[in-house]
């Protein structure tokens, strides 16, 4: 502790003009300890070993699937106009036999519904393929 010591000459009663820092210094010292406390214990989470994000560009191959959903929710299998929902079930299924099983991107419309590209990825699901992913636009800082 500080003590601040007068001479005799001086007034008993005048006024200190120099701030005490004393207290706050045992103030911010207590408050320092429980945060170095606490911290370890706030911390503590499941020991999860989570994964690299990468954009990595895709390596287009000759066996690759290409699927598109327009806005409508029309299916294309590499450009052509799939029927309905079973013929698509049934490609998938000879396609996902070969070894090594092709890998299946889908192009979906930025104004396609959830629901089209959400069934067409079921479909494929369904259809044994395994290798499933999404082609994006990369972000241009665009805006928009």
């Amino acid at each position: 502790m500080a003590m601040n010591v007068k001479s005799s000459d001086e007034d008993e009663f005048g006024v200190m003009s120099e701030i005490n820092t004393t207290p706050l210094v045992d103030v911010m010292l207590v408050l320092l300890i429980i945060f170095l406390i606490t911290i370890p214990i706030i911390t503590k989470t499941v020991p999860v070993e989570l994964p690299k994000a990468a954009n990595i560009p895709t390596k287009t191959k000759p066996e690759n699937i290409t699927i598109s959903v327009d806005v409508s929710g029309n299916v294309y299998w590499n450009g052509k106009l799939v029927a309905d929902r079973d013929s698509l079930i049934q490609r998938v299924a000879s396609e996902a036999v070969k070894v090594p099983q092709p890998e299946v991107h889908i192009r979906g419309d930025r104004q396609a519904r959830y629901e089209a590209i959400g069934r067409t990825l079921y479909d494929i699901q369904r259809g044994g393929m395994v290798h499933i992913g999404f082609i994006t636009e990369p972000d241009r800082g665009l805006g928009r």
